[in-house]
């Protein structure tokens, strides 16, 4: 008994100030398990009944506030048993510094993450556009966002992008999206003309949808072109590239059959002898 109490007393020496005894890690790790078994308890309590999506929210946002817990019962239990928590993060506060400095942008990448996740802002399945790249939202974790671009490259999104970037939501109202193509003809050109073959490149793509119907503009008068905007609807602006260019052919087939130029740029050089 006498060997057993020496042993939990005994006392590892870090420096002057900060001493543990083995009783005290193993009240630590007997506190450790106890929480683990609690904070395992609450989350099966709260996610029971809770729909698949809130739940992976929930677990996402917990597995975060767990290691919060984890260090704060590990510094109330250490003051607890006597341990100088005080000394400690003196004698370390140099590394502190060090790291909190290193962790700075993980813990915005971990605060912006609870942010999308609770305002629902971002959708697995939403297509998405930030910083110039384009994807499909494939997997929102604490820390990153995945997206698949259209020609099946990952883009993983650091979230705290998302506090600092202007993102733009594809689909936030819906999968239909507004697209179009431009185009000039010369001067000269018979633009009703031009307005109807621009509009039946549109209604015969099958991609493109009847309501609402697609619609020509009339954009300005360019230095060598007279200037056209062809707008129309799609269901997957995902894959709009195809469809546009497969328009782009349309028209320049349609422009040629119907004998209307699309100019190339032109300026006007004029010689003077002195």
């Amino acid at each position: 008994m006498e060997n057993i109490r020496d042993f939990l007393n005994y006392e590892f020496e870090f420096g002057s100030t900060v001493h543990i005894s083995v009783k005290t890690i193993l009240v630590v790790i007997i506190v450790f398990i106890l929480t683990a078994l609690l904070l395992r308890g609450i989350k099966k309590l709260v996610t029971r009944k809770l729909p698949d999506d809130d739940k992976l929210k929930f677990t996402s946002v917990f597995s975060f506030t767990r290691y919060f817990i984890y260090l704060v019962v590990l510094l109330i239990t250490m003051d607890n048993m006597g341990v100088n928590v005080t000394a400690i993060f003196a004698a370390s506060a140099a590394l502190l510094v060090g790291v909190g400095l290193a962790l700075q942008t993980f813990f915005q990448d971990i605060i912006s993450g609870i942010f999308i996740l609770i305002d629902q802002s971002v959708h697995v399945g939403d297509i998405i556009e930030i910083d110039g790249k384009v994807g499909r939202v494939v997997e929102i974790k604490l820390r990153t966002t995945r997206a698949v671009t259209i020609d099946n490259k990952v883009l993983v999104i650091p979230n705290h992008k998302y506090l600092t970037s202007i993102l733009y939501n594809w689909t936030e109202n819906g999968t239909k999206t507004r697209e179009s193509v431009s185009v000039g003809v010369a001067y000269g050109s018979d633009v009703e003309l031009v307005k109807e073959l621009l509009l039946q490149a549109a209604k015969n793509h099958p991609k493109v949808m009847k309501h609402p119907p697609p619609l020509v503009l009339f954009m300005d008068f360019g230095d060598s072109s007279l200037n056209f905007k062809l707008i129309f609807t799609l269901n997957n602006s995902f894959e709009a590239i195809m469809p546009q260019s497969e328009i782009r052919f349309k028209i320049d087939s349609l422009f040629r059959k119907n004998n209307i130029t699309i100019p190339f740029p032109q300026r006007d050089v004029h010689l003077f002898n002195k």
